[in-house]
């Protein structure tokens, strides 16, 4: 969530940031609101430190025999507490329309995020490796999974409906093998805290990650059951299916304080993830590369803000250190402001070479969200004291880090896709051959 204290004192500057993300703002509303805001406080504190004082003053009267200016006093508070009970009624009103509409508004861009209505605008950063030749004509990874009796597409379709995976046989182990490598890798080589979250959270862990409530239609709703005697459907309560794992870490320490010498926290974890994805895709989405289902491994830091940018250029080299154990070529662009989901900042993309596409496709996107989320979720850290000692420093909001570890999916297509051979075979790279038992597929 925004900050009102910099839509006050810097509204032209915030609106410019938000139109360049497409987002028409009225700066001129959320600001009448907030005055309007900030008068009734002042209205209900003055009346309140009346009410107060005149407490003291009837109880000093009633102790004199001043009975009759007491009761006509207590007749005044009556009256008094009445007008505040009326205006903390407008109060609450105007505290959840403003609340409401911030809550609607995305993250204000860097500003070194490119300014673009087109997502093909991406900064191209760099690129690692060589986009493989063939001399054989290629297969793509559908036919290259059938072939390799690697998935099971029309049973998932069966199951659970179109663009659910069913991975079978080596596909199976493959995936795992993914899994487990990516993991272990941030555990062992980059120092993350392994954890493994719920799949399901409430409608207020999503509300903190930014999904809610402007994006509810792309999410997975579930009503669970009411509680032992409470049948009625209104005491059923909304618990949402985790489109990435980023949803869920980021409400960890939703609500808490931590002691500045617990940052920066580092989290991994693993999800399967789920989508809505609306929409009608073409040859391009098939197969594995648009699911409503897929794993992913999730790299996550609350850290400081004086240097979470640091921290974002070790995230990329976190995910991208994947990709390089795979042999796998890519490359790493930096979104534009109309590409930025809604709690970015900043984002920057790793995209791997699908051969039978002649593109790239993402794999993995490492955003840094300031403070965004962090105040959505009251998650602050109370700075040290510069002389040492307890501090009694005032708590200030953290930013929060997240990045892809990465995605299966469309990486398992970019694995299958640039490994392969004349004969159908796949080639494992050694750092999976180990999960496979076999160095290739065949």
């Amino acid at each position: 969530m925004l900050d009102i204290e910099e839509i006050r004192d810097h509204p032209k500057k915030v609106e410019a940031k938000l139109e360049a993300r497409g987002e028409e703002v009225e700066v001129e509303h959320l600001l009448n609101l907030d005055e309007k805001r900030r008068q009734l406080i002042t209205e209900v504190e003055n009346l309140r430190r009346e009410r107060n004082e005149n407490s003291e003053k009837i109880g000093r009267l009633k102790s004199k025999g001043k009975e009759a200016e007491a009761e006509d006093l207590i007749e005044r508070m009556g009256r008094v507490s009445s007008k505040i009970d009326n205006l903390e009624e407008k109060l609450e009103a105007v505290e959840s329309e403003l609340e409401d509409e911030l809550a609607l508004l995305p993250n204000i861009p860097h500003d070194s995020v490119p300014v673009s209505s087109d997502e093909d605008d991406k900064e191209v950063i760099a690129e690692y490796g060589e986009k493989p030749s063939f001399d054989f004509e290629t297969k793509d990874h559908m036919a290259l999974g059938e072939e390799l009796d690697l998935f099971k597409f029309e049973k998932a379709s069966k199951i659970a409906g179109a663009r659910f995976p069913f991975y079978y046989g080596d596909g199976a182990l493959l995936e795992m093998g993914l899994i487990h490598f990516m993991y272990f890798y941030q555990v062992e080589k980059n120092d993350y805290t392994p954890v493994f979250p719920p799949y399901l959270a409430r409608g207020e862990s999503y509300y903190t990650s930014g999904q809610l409530p402007k994006f509810e239609e792309d999410l997975y709703r579930i009503d669970d059951r009411a509680k032992e005697g409470e049948q009625t459907k209104g005491n059923r309560e909304k618990l949402y299916l985790n489109p990435t794992a980023e949803s869920i870490l980021v409400n960890y320490h939703r609500d808490e304080i931590l002691a500045e010498n617990e940052l920066p926290e580092k989290l991994v974890a693993f999800t399967t993830c789920f989508r809505r994805e609306a929409g009608s895709y073409g040859e391009k989405e098939k197969g594995l590369i648009r699911t409503h289902q897929f794993n992913k491994v999730e790299l996550f830091r609350f850290v400081k803000p004086d240097n979470s940018y640091r921290h974002l250029e070790e995230l990329i080299l976190d995910a991208e250190g994947i990709l390089q154990e795979l042999g796998l070529h890519y490359r790493k662009v930096l979104l534009p402001t109309c590409d930025l989901a809604q709690q970015s900042s900043k984002t920057v993309d790793l995209e791997v070479w699908i051969p039978s596409q002649e593109t790239y496709q993402e794999v993995s996107s490492i955003s840094n969200c300031e403070e965004f989320q962090a105040r959505r979720g009251s998650i602050r850290y109370r700075p040290e004291s510069p002389k040492g000692g307890s501090s009694n420093q005032k708590p200030e909001y953290l930013h929060t880090l997240n990045g892809s570890g990465l995605a299966t999916s469309r990486l398992m297509v970019a694995l299958l896709e640039n490994n392969q051979n004349p004969d159908g075979s796949i080639d494992l790279p050694e750092t999976l051959t180990k999960f496979v038992n076999k160095d290739s597929l065949q």
